[in-house]
Formats: C-alpha cells, sequence, structure tokens
C-alpha cells in the first residue's frame, strides 16, 4: 500500500468507508495551510493577536498557519472572501466588531452575517485605550473633556471606521460629556495609530497592543481605558468610569468564523486547536501583556456573543440616529 500514490491512497480509504457504510468525516488536509484572514490592514488589533496565536495554532493542527490581509469596505472585503470560500476548514474569518455593527449599519451586505458563518471560538475582547497626541494640552480623559468644552470643533479622532467599536463608544462618550469631537473614520488601527502621530487628529481609541510602543515612547499620552478595570500595564491611567461617568464599560472583541456548511467535527477540531492555544500558558501571557482578555468560548458562545452586540449597539444607533454610512 505504501507504493500507491498519496491521492490514490485517499481515495481507496473512502471507498473502504463507503463499503463498510460508513461516512467519511470532511477534514481539513494537513498539507494544506489553514489561511486566518484578517479585516484589517498589518498593524491593527486583529493582526497583532493573530500573529501572537499564529505559531502555537501550528503546532496544535500539526499544518501550516498562514495570515492574510484583506482590508477594505470596513471589514467587508475580508468577511464576503470568508463566505464564499470553501467550507473545508481551510479558511476562517478572523472577525472584528464590526462585524456586529455591519448589518446594522448596511442592510444590503454581500453576504448573511448570520447565516453564511459557523462560529468556531470568541477568542479575545479587550478595552479600548483612549489615547492623544504629544500636542493634545490635557493629561487624562477629565482634562481632555474640558478643554473640548472650551473650544468644541477643535479637536478631533480616529477611528477604524463607520461602524467599528472605537467609533461607536466614541459616540456614546461625546453625547454623555456634552463635546462635539469630530470624527475621522481610517482603515485600520495602523493608519489609526499614524493619524495621531502626524497630528492628523487628537486621539483614537484602539487596543493597548496596538498603542504600546508609541505609549511607552511618549509619543502617545494614554487618557483612559473603557474597560471595568484599570489594565495591570497602565496601572496609573483610570477607566472612563472613573473619570466621570460610572457604569460606562465597553469592549472590542476578537472572533473566529468558518464558513457555514462546514462539517461540525472539523469545526471541533478547529475549537479545541483554538482552546488550547489561547490557554497555553505562555501564549496566555503575551495576551495579556498586550491588554486581551482571553475568553477561549466555544462556537455557539461565540454566535450568542455576535447577537447580543448587534441588539445592544442596533439598540443605540437607533436611539441616537448615529449615522453609519458615507
Amino acid at each position: 500500500m505504501s507504493d500507491v500514490p498519496l491521492h490514490r491512497r485517499h481515495a481507496l480509504s473512502l471507498l473502504g468507508a463507503a463499503a463498510l457504510g460508513l461516512a467519511p468525516v470532511a477534514r481539513a488536509d494537513n498539507d494544506t495551510p489553514l489561511k486566518l484572514v484578517i479585516t484589517f490592514p498589518p498593524g491593527g488589533s486583529t493582526d497583532i493577536a493573530a500573529r501572537i496565536l499564529q505559531p502555537r495554532l501550528s503546532e496544535k493542527l500539526g499544518r501550516p498557519v498562514v495570515i492574510e490581509n484583506r482590508p477594505g469596505a470596513a471589514s467587508q472585503v475580508a468577511t464576503q472572501y470568508v463566505a464564499k470560500s470553501a467550507p473545508d476548514g481551510n479558511t476562517l474569518l478572523v472577525s472584528f466588531d464590526t462585524h456586529a455593527i455591519n448589518p446594522i449599519a448596511k442592510p444590503r451586505l454581500p453576504y448573511d452575517t448570520f447565516k453564511d458563518f459557523t462560529g468556531v471560538s470568541l477568542a479575545l475582547r479587550f478595552p479600548l485605550v483612549i489615547a492623544a497626541a504629544a500636542s493634545v494640552p490635557a493629561r487624562d480623559l477629565r482634562g481632555f473633556i474640558e478643554a473640548a468644552r472650551k473650544a468644541p470643533g477643535k479637536f478631533s479622532y480616529a477611528s477604524t471606521g463607520l461602524g467599528s467599536m472605537n467609533h461607536l463608544v466614541m459616540e456614546d462618550l461625546k453625547r454623555r460629556a456634552g463635546i462635539f469631537v469630530l470624527h475621522v473614520p481610517f482603515g485600520g488601527g495602523g493608519p489609526a495609530v499614524q493619524a495621531v502621530l502626524g497630528d492628523v487628529t487628537s486621539l483614537t481609541l484602539l487596543s493597548y497592543a496596538a498603542l504600546r510602543s508609541q505609549i511607552a515612547a511618549g509619543k502617545l499620552k494614554a487618557l483612559a481605558v473603557t474597560g471595568a478595570r484599570r489594565l495591570p500595564e497602565l496601572p496609573e491611567v483610570p477607566t472612563v468610569a472613573e473619570s466621570g461617568y460610572p457604569g460606562f464599560e465597553a469592549y472590542s472583541w476578537i472572533g473566529i468564523f468558518a464558513p457555514s456548511g462546514t462539517a461540525a467535527a472539523t469545526v471541533r477540531q478547529l475549537t479545541e486547536a483554538f482552546q488550547a492555544t489561547l490557554n497555553s500558558p505562555d501564549i496566555h501571557q503575551k495576551l495579556s501583556q498586550a491588554g486581551f482578555e482571553v475568553m477561549a468560548t466555544d462556537g455557539p458562545a461565540l454566535e450568542r456573543h455576535l447577537k447580543d452586540e448587534y441588539e445592544r449597539w442596533g439598540l443605540f444607533v437607533r436611539q441616537t440616529h448615529l449615522k453609519l454610512d458615507d
């Protein structure tokens, strides 16, 4: 049998299974790379997280894992690509929070957010760090809001796009604080950081992972974090709730989806590999140091979270009449 070519042996094994009345389990070919499709350019939170996971995930699966950045149209380019990919376990979407917002903002998406994907794992969540340019005359969020009240329209903020979590969170904060800060959308975390560094905008809201080198170098100032607790890596930076807005809490999140129709056994294998990778002590530590909170759920939990986020922010958009399209 060892002299039979590999493709012939595979075909014979399938015929043997059929002869025994057994349905062969659809699974990914271990010689084919697993493609993790990122919805934004390099340098953003999803890209950073995926590159931390990549080598260990490859070990767990026993196959190559490659990262492919497909930015564009507020995540739609990458999401449509995965939706139309073969459901063979070889192509996965590394989704961002925009996955729950896009069906609110754009009723005519080229895919169905809830029908065209199968959840693999809610991998991570993380609070946003509100970071300002060195030129902004404020050391914390209270100071920035005071400055913005005195000079309406003077300041602006960079988001990763219309309908992104940093867009919605800042709009919520603006509403509560009664200030006007101009929204300037960009195509990802990397471009948003560059906009603040170049004084094109006054501030941005991103993961600590996307901002930490610039904060450490003193090029950006961390004003506040949007989570329920301070980040251990930024113990001196207060939460938004501590800054005068009790109950304020918001997180971005990263989920892993497969195309709908992927075999349950394949999805289960992928879920277990992601969970094992995320919970590996060294990977867990790297993610925590980058400001990520490991979730490592199963697929159904991710799908519930997606619907919860869709409902929460859909209500916010309807109540505030926030414009989410160009």
